[in-house]
């Protein structure tokens, strides 16, 4: 004869999970949403149980990775990392992988869009170095590519040192360019491209 489920209750310490019991005794933990499939009173199998046990690894495994995005958009791989890091078995590493994809909650092509938008905006540096923080990130050479190609990396330069300019106006022309040379030196921007935008702010932000 199949046990019978007597009772669902949520966890005291976690509330995103129920136990259930078995004939009137605890048997197993589940996550709120797969625990939703069972009712009281329903008979249950071994085998129903454990395809319910791996159920429940995929929705905690999918629930992590939720947990995660919210923070900010991930990578694919910034995903995967954190599920490895948490143990999380690998055939379900890419089930949730699989399922945020097709959900559009993880996109490379996106996410390198976002990242490169978001530095430009408030953490302007060369491309090189966006690419190679993209590349940090597990974005393919083709994705960055894309993601770059559009960029004049001169315009970025000027616009970045333009940000900054107002802090040495009262320095002198050499200093002020010292300075403000470094600073670009620091976002990864070669030396030839920080002399062909330095004179330019410089001459820019002296009075008329």
């Amino acid at each position: 004869m199949k046990p019978k489920i007597t009772a669902l209750k949520a966890q005291k310490r976690n509330s995103r999970r129920t136990n259930v019991y078995l004939d009137g005794e605890f048997a197993f933990g589940l996550s709120n949403a797969v625990a939703a499939m069972l009712k009281i009173g329903q008979e249950i199998s071994e085998e129903q149980v454990a395809a319910l046990e791996i159920k429940d690894r995929d929705e905690t495994a999918y629930q992590q990775a939720l947990k995660l995005l919210s923070y900010r958009p991930r990578s694919e791989k910034e995903v995967r990392t954190n599920l490895e890091k948490h143990c999380v078995d690998p055939i379900i590493v890419d089930n949730t992988i699989d399922r945020l994809k097709k959900s559009g909650l993880i996109n490379d092509k996106n996410f390198a869009r976002q990242w490169v938008e978001n530095r430009i905006d408030f953490r302007p540096r060369s491309l090189k170095l966006l690419s190679l923080e993209l590349r940090q990130k597990g974005i393919s050479a083709e994705i960055i590519e894309q993601s770059l190609i559009n960029i004049d990396e001169e315009s970025l330069a000027y616009s970045t040192g333009t940000k900054q300019a107002h802090k040495w106006t009262h320095l002198d022309r050499w200093e002020f360019k010292r300075k403000l040379g470094s600073h670009l030196s620091r976002r990864g921007f070669t030396y030839d491209l920080i002399e062909s935008v330095l004179e330019k702010i410089w001459d820019e932000n002296q009075p008329t």
